[in-house]
């Protein structure tokens, strides 16, 4: 045994085990895409650097055997800048969206393909529980958004875009409402100034971080501008009652009939722990609980909500006069992670976002590659016409039409993860012209999408060691070498044993499994990354 020391602690190894193993054993997480536990190093990714502290040279330490007496620092500014340069330099090869350009204009930032994969296996209650994390009211925004995801949409580059909306309001129609999962309460009170759509969503997302929600409106029904300037023909009342009392069952508290003056409010700020202001478009100064206001509304910050008193927080069209009933549910949604945070004693930073990867438009060669996960046609119309909404048959048709431009490692891709981390700058070392996206889907269990590759030879080695019989390999040579199955043969004559477990190494999406994901433990890990950042 030797004696080494990490980060000033010190600790025993068997002689000839590298310093990545070393830090591992003593709880120390060094950033790694190349690494595979049952594999020898390779040293590619350049991402696991740390430093020598007696001589201060930087080293990959998935590779240097650890030496008696050795002092090792894992994280300095000159380490995470060696990273940040080594992500940076990954990425200026690295061509995929992590989130689809549909989830990106969403307002409410909705896992919109996901839906429909779900919706074209037939999984409708499965699809209402991907879009209540994100939209509180789904068959009411069924029918009355206008749709800029679908403005988004890289399927209108090739006919026409998905018919999302619809999509989404068959799923609020017909899908099983999730059940409210158990939370620990935290004790907290928040008061909510109405409920419009505004506030219906903050009190429902409120209301799944544990905080007891008390919604306050003038009118006697909750609704807002939903219940009183939309006809029964465009938004029926029975489904807007019905998505309310869906929010409700969490427990929410509703309280209508109650006009909110000044005084009232001041009071409020006494009883509750926060407010959340949704009451609609200020008309007078008194409607601006004299809090700082501009000529559109009530002033707050533009990512937490906050208004000039830090207890209180602002949504909806009382920033200012929107009809985008969209971006107002998303606002709902967004400011229960700052309320959450300011009742918490953290820094109040609002709805975290991860580091997310884009190519751009897609060009007129990538139409076939997409294609190849979809179906041919243009969007259908429903046969009984638009107020009467898609079918069941007709929903699993028309999501069969989206083109998966999203990443299926979207929630376990190393690449995003460590991007994210270190703030990483996409475009640092852009090349003058992007690769085209290809696609290999011919096998049963994965997909192969080799511009999103980074080289770090962990299929090339996991198909060596099982001794498949072609395998991966690279091929070429420099800047140009990409890894393939040797001899120009299909994918699966490749993978015919080890295709699971070389898409489970796999640090990015190159290599996926096919599986439709649903509301599991994949949705709960990235959660759980959101939560802590």
């Amino acid at each position: 045994m030797i004696k080494i020391k990490i980060n000033n602690k010190v600790v025993e190894v068997e002689e000839g085990t590298s310093v990545m193993k070393a830090a591992q054993q003593m709880g120390f997480e060094i950033p790694n895409m190349c690494w595979h536990d049952e594999l020898e190093h390779f040293t590619s990714c350049m991402l696991c650097m740390v430093k020598d502290k007696k001589n201060g040279r930087l080293f990959p330490s998935c590779s240097v055997k650890s030496v008696d007496g050795m002092e090792i620092s894992t994280d300095d500014q000159e380490i995470a800048d060696s990273r940040k340069t080594a992500l940076e330099l990954l990425l200026s090869e690295h061509v995929g969206d992590c989130e689809g350009p549909c989830q990106i204009a969403c307002p409410a930032h909705m896992d919109i393909p996901r839906m429909n994969r779900l919706i074209a296996v037939g999984k409708f209650d499965e699809a209402l529980a991907v879009v209540k994390r994100d939209i509180a009211l789904p068959a009411v925004l069924g029918r009355i958004c206008p749709a800029p995801c679908e403005g988004a949409c890289h399927r209108k580059t090739v006919d026409e875009p998905v018919s999302i909306c619809l999509l989404k309001r068959i799923v609020g129609d017909d899908g099983v409402e999730p059940t409210v999962p158990e939370v620990d309460k935290t004790g907290k009170k928040v008061a909510v100034i109405g409920a419009g759509p505004a506030g219906l969503a903050a009190a429902y997302y409120m209301q799944l971080k544990g905080i007891d929600v008390t919604l306050f409106d003038k009118n006697e029904k909750a609704g807002g501008l939903l219940r009183t300037e939309l006809s029964e023909e465009v938004l029926p009342m029975d489904v807007l009652d019905g998505e309310i009392e869906a929010i409700l069952k969490t427990g929410a508290e509703f309280r209508g009939g109650e006009s909110i003056g000044v005084a009232q409010f001041n009071q409020l700020k006494k009883d509750f722990d926060a407010v959340v202001l949704a009451c609609g478009t200020v008309t007078d100064d008194s409607e601006k609980y004299e809090l700082k206001a501009g000529p559109k509304g009530i002033v707050a910050d533009r990512n937490t909500y906050q208004t000039s008193d830090e207890k209180v927080f602002a949504i909806g069209n009382v920033l200012r006069s929107s009809r985008l009933a969209i971006r107002s549910v998303g606002q709902g949604k967004e400011v229960a992670f700052s309320v959450m945070q300011f009742l918490a004693g953290q820094e109040i930073k609002g709805e975290p976002r991860l580091f997310n990867s884009r190519f751009g438009k897609m060009v007129k060669e990538e139409f076939t590659e997409y294609l190849k996960e979809s179906v041919e046609g243009k969007r259908r119309i429903p046969e009984q016409g638009k107020n009467a909404g898609f079918t069941r048959e007709e929903a699993i048709a028309e999501a069969k039409r989206c083109l998966h431009c999203d990443c299926r490692a979207i929630d376990d891709c190393k690449l995003r993860e460590y991007s994210d981390q270190y703030q990483v700058d996409q475009k640092r070392f852009k090349t003058s012209e992007r690769r085209k996206i290809t696609k290999e889907i011919n096998h049963d269990l994965v997909v192969y999408e080799p511009q999103k590759c980074i080289k770090c030879g962990i299929c090339v080695r996991l198909t060596g060691k099982y001794q498949e019989k072609f395998g991966f390999s690279f091929i070429g040579r420099g800047f140009d070498v990409e890894i393939g199955v040797p001899f120009n043969e299909d994918l699966k004559k490749g993978l015919t044993e080890t295709a699971r477990k070389v898409a489970e190494g796999c640090p990015t999406g190159a290599i996926s499994l096919k599986d439709v994901i649903s509301t599991t433990e994949k949705e709960k890990s990235v959660d759980k990354k959101i939560e802590e950042k």
